[in-house]
């Protein structure tokens, strides 16, 4: 490995699925702010829908999400009453009942519902906004405890895309992370969702978990080619216990070093480019049919708290607690501990914890962040001239930018910036020259490779 790959490799930054990143929020954000950003939408204008459900019925040890393992049924009862509650709340924000173009059901595992509970969920949406014709209709699932009801109780409801949290398939790494989860078990659930009418299927890999080689990872990437899912996203594990307390399962000396993970995540993305995947970003590959490639070949790519999107709407609204969302003139975050979010919305408040409002250098930067981690490029002056400021803008980064040139990252022509061709996983490297909020956050990121 190069000497530039052993300085970047390993340098915590954000993975700028927002900018300024959710850290920066500020805390006890104004519920009346978020309800004038409501209502001071276009009613004409799509928006999108994020509903998280935290439960999960098994634990997985790398996970980092915010999720809550659940042995009895009744809390998530109790969940779902107020996440109708919330949608109504939301809706009574409105300036109207809008349109909505992509709903995704995010967590834990949205799967865990009861399938009458999921259409009691979609019911109320139904109801209090207008879902598009050609609307994405989204939802994750676990394998392990997808049951064939909800199968079909999925494919009922009109949802058109799934997706699986795959990880790897080797024994030895499933049984360190947590996760039995055998190829025919993964095989029947994508078959069976597809007959069921959910045409789209993701599939979610890990390089860098405990055991885990570039063979085995390579091994797993052929294993879900045989099984043609439209996308395959590729992370890196971040080891964070001091956040995920579930992660101190893990042995940190079984974890692959900086020289091994990157070994693994080269190996894997060759392996899905031969498979006739496109590269997308940082870590997503699509179908070349697929809306997210049809979206990264026309400039149209975007970037949430998804990941990548094809989604082109301003607006996306969380429900649920922990869910962020965001509008025009800023982001929002909900109430991440379940009894809080709860109980704010029993009493009748939109259960904001945290936001921030975007203002002036905020845009531009926001834009520029994203350009750089969906196109690996971007023109600095042509963006700094569209928000209205000098075409020098940015001289404040030149040193930099000037060592990410000399150490062979970057290649610039005066304002144009063009990652290398051979180092697209160094975007978030690049991002964050132009995070205005970075030296000041004490939060600890994930490695950039």
């Amino acid at each position: 490995m190069t000497s530039a790959f052993d300085k970047y490799a390993t340098r915590a930054v954000p993975r700028y699925t927002s900018y300024p990143t959710a850290p920066h929020f500020a805390p006890d954000f104004s519920e009346t702010l978020y309800r004038d950003w409501l209502a001071g939408l276009d009613p004409n204008e799509a928006i999108s829908l994020y509903l998280h459900v935290p439960f999960c019925k098994q634990m997985c040890w790398y996970c980092g999400c915010n999720m809550k393992l659940t042995a009895r049924y009744a809390p998530v009862t109790d969940y779902i009453d107020h996440l109708l509650a919330e949608i109504d709340l939301v809706a009574d924000a409105l300036p109207a009942r809008m349109p909505v173009a992509h709903l995704h059901f995010g967590g834990g595992t949205p799967t865990a519902l009861h399938p009458a509970d999921l259409a009691r969920i979609m019911a109320r949406i139904g109801q209090r906004f207008h879902l598009t014709p050609d609307a994405e209709l989204a939802i994750e699932g676990d394998p392990r405890t997808l049951t064939d009801d909800m199968i079909q109780k999925i494919g009922t409801l009109g949802f058109n895309r799934a997706s699986f949290g795959v990880q790897e398939f080797d024994p030895r790494v499933q049984a360190a992370i947590n996760r039995i989860q055998p190829p025919k078990l993964v095989a029947h659930s994508t078959n069976g969702l597809r007959a069921a009418g959910v045409s789209r299927i993701n599939f979610d890999l890990i390089y860098g978990l405990p055991h885990q080689t570039a063979a085995s990872l390579t091994q797993t990437v052929r294993q879900c080619i045989e099984m043609t899912p439209d996308r395959i996203a590729l992370f890196g594990y971040a080891h964070v216990p001091w956040m995920a307390k579930n992660q101190k399962m893990i042995m940190a000396d079984a974890l692959p070093q900086s020289e091994e993970r990157a070994a693994q995540a080269q190996a894997a993305a060759d392996a899905l480019v031969a498979g006739g995947y496109i590269r997308i970003g940082i870590d997503h590959f699509a179908l070349p049919g697929d809306s997210l490639a049809i979206a990264a070949a026309s400039g149209r790519l975007r970037r949430n708290f998804q990941g990548y999107t094809s989604d082109s709407a301003q607006t996306m609204i969380g429900v649920g607690a922990t869910s962020i969302g965001r509008t025009p003139d800023g982001y929002v975050q909900n109430i991440s501990e379940t009894g809080a979010w709860s109980r704010a919305v029993a009493a009748g408040r939109l259960p904001v914890a945290r936001g921030h409002e975007m203002r002036g250098e905020d845009l531009l930067r926001a834009h520029v962040i994203e350009r750089i981690m969906c196109d690996g490029a971007v023109d600095l002056t042509q963006a700094g001239r569209a928000f209205g400021y000098n075409d020098d803008w940015w001289t404040g980064e030149e040193d930099s930018l000037a060592e990410l040139e000399d150490d062979g990252l970057l290649v610039r022509s005066k304002g144009q910036l063009t990652l290398n061709p051979g180092s697209p996983h160094f975007a978030r490297i690049l991002a964050s020259v132009f995070d205005a909020y970075l030296s000041s956050n004490a939060a600890r990121h994930s490695v950039a490779v």
